[in-house]
């Protein structure tokens, strides 16, 4: 479970549109869903629009795992940050997500912890 995260993590540092989208194609299932406080997305088109939105919204900060990755039966639990390469992050939250049959990602819960005012 711990690299489908960090490969979860790195769809969202992704910029390049054709790539990202590859990403998501191995990572989720079809109809997954991404929910968070500020949007929420079902199926892999609306899931890449959420991503380039934070990317369009935070130019040049990327995000890292800030701690373990948290697993059990087919669901896990992470922390994770949103800031410049190698600097303290500006966002940081959790995430839960839970996996299909199949192994792929079939919805992630976002919570955010700190957020910049």
């Amino acid at each position: 479970m711990k690299e489908l995260i960090e490969q979860y993590i790195e769809s969202w540092n992704e910029t390049d549109p054709a790539m990202r989208a590859g990403l998501l194609d191995k990572l989720w299932a079809a109809d997954g869903s991404y929910t968070d406080p500020l949007a929420e997305a079902h199926g892999r088109a609306e899931i890449d629009a959420v991503i380039a939105g934070a990317q369009a919204q935070f130019p040049g900060l990327r995000f890292t795992l800030t701690g373990p990755v948290d697993a059990h039966h087919n669901q896990a639990r992470f922390t994770w940050g949103l800031g410049p390469e190698g600097g303290e992050p500006m966002v940081e939250g959790f995430d839960v997500a839970v996996t299909d049959g199949d192994g792929r990602l079939a919805s992630v819960l976002g919570f955010l912890d700190r957020v910049p005012s």
